[in-house]
């Protein structure tokens, strides 16, 4: 019997690798370092992945482990002490921890513009935690998505992965050289792009509907740069009756994506 990761992973029948940008080898997705119970079943249950190199747990988490995914020749059994030796200090990794090749990102064509579907688009949104956070919403809301760029993104380390709690594995994940241009290869593709700003006259609830839309955030404090907002095909703002400036990005975009589902 599958587990509901597997069941429920977005690459499945997706041969792995096929998301190579041409002309260089892309940014990898996650870093080589997985830990948290979350994170690490989501990454054994995603056929995408390689076979680990290392897979290090306590007597229970192997218990735990192996009744759901079977033997793993990679398994070492350590006590909590030992695994986080192995781990940037702090990690909290709920007594299991996997060394393991990180994920490839996709193309951009692989997101298929189905009616009610979404994407997510972060412009030089930095702090792990919010993209942490974001990948959570954006798997609890069905996104299709999320598209980042080299720069001005961070790198999927560990921390990050802990924070998606599993998301990274559940929500397919683009990098891209410039938003601007990857903007436009959507739109060809038979995307919307839809921009949040706080100063848009129209509202999301009036915006949103059943075409596939890409959703673009901005930075806290900068918001949406001047060049991505012109790619965008919209501009919505979320209302804030009591009278706050703003909100959290993580916040937005699990508003956004609410926001975005309605239509669905």
């Amino acid at each position: 019997m599958s587990s509901p990761t597997e069941r429920n992973a977005p690459w499945k029948g997706r041969k792995q690798g096929s998301g190579r940008r041409p002309g260089g080898r892309p940014q990898p997705v996650s870093d080589d370092w997985i830990w948290g119970w979350h994170a690490v079943e989501a990454a054994l249950g995603n056929p995408a992945r390689q076979a680990p190199d290392r897979l290090l747990a306590t007597p229970e988490r192997a218990r735990q482990v192996e009744g759901q995914f079977g033997k793993q020749a990679a398994l070492q059994i350590l006590d909590n002490q030992l695994i986080a030796r192995e781990l940037p200090q702090g990690a909290v990794h709920q007594g299991v921890a996997l060394q393991i090749a990180p994920l490839e990102p996709v193309a951009l064509a692989e997101f298929q513009p189905r009616p009610g579907a979404i994407l997510l688009m972060l412009d030089q949104v930095t702090d792990p935690q919010n993209v942490g956070a974001i990948l959570r919403s954006a798997a609890a809301f069905g996104a299709l998505g999320l598209v980042l760029q080299d720069r001005n993104a961070p790198t999927f380390t560990g921390a990050l992965v802990k924070a998606a709690a599993g998301a990274v594995d559940r929500v397919p994940i683009a990098r891209v050289v410039n938003l601007s241009r990857a903007l436009e290869e959507l739109s060809d593709l038979g995307w919307r792009a839809v921009g949040l700003a706080g100063e848009a006259e129209r509202t999301l609830a009036q915006v949103m509907d059943a075409t596939p839309t890409v959703l673009v955030l901005g930075s806290e404090g900068e918001g949406l740069r001047r060049l991505v907002a012109e790619h965008c095909d919209e501009l919505a703002r979320i209302p804030m009756p009591g009278g706050f400036e703003s909100l959290n990005v993580s916040a937005a975009a699990a508003v956004a994506l609410y926001e975005g589902s309605r239509g669905r």
